[in-house]
């Protein structure tokens, strides 16, 4: 194993460490007054769910890296897609669960949905592999985008 790859792959985790604080100040509360579908997963999935999918983002980015021989200019676009999507990832919990905004959280997700699919797109030509890590992660973002409608269509933002 090498520190680039265990950079790269440990990477998303901050994010998600950093929003499971707020995630985790909000699920009881906000969040358990909401309505949302039956097929909503339970709580406890999330963390197992987040860490294989953080896990293989990060794995996935780090073969994109090594195969264009790092920070290249052939790597501006893979690699700039890469981290659009892993902050639009990473400023979803903070809007959805800090602010507490049920349509500014689904016009997010709907982005980074985009932003994942662009990337994988970017990256499948560079390493096959490292494109279909991100179809699990695009997949379970596709499921929260539907339950992310359910909720605005069920639970409309408060007037302030």
């Amino acid at each position: 194993m090498s520190l680039p790859m265990i950079g790269f792959t440990a990477l998303p985790h901050v994010g998600g460490i950093l929003g499971g604080f707020i995630r985790r100040r909000e699920v009881y509360t906000w969040y358990a007054s909401l309505k949302k579908p039956s097929w909503c997963p339970p709580n406890g999935a999330f963390p197992v769910v987040w860490t294989s999918l953080y896990t293989g983002m990060g794995y996935g980015s780090y073969l994109i890296w090594k195969e264009l021989g790092g920070f290249t200019e052939d790597a501006v676009v893979p690699m700039g897609l890469y981290g659009l999507q892993l902050a639009l990832n990473w400023a979803s919990v903070p809007l959805f669960f800090g602010a507490h905004s049920q349509k500014w959280g689904l016009i997010e997700i709907v982005l980074l949905d985009g932003a994942i699919g662009a990337t994988m797109l970017s990256w499948y030509p560079i390493s096959r592999t490292a494109s279909l890590l991100l179809a699990p992660y695009l997949a379970w973002m596709c499921y929260t985008t539907a339950i992310r409608y359910c909720i605005w269509r069920d639970n409309p933002d408060k007037k302030e």
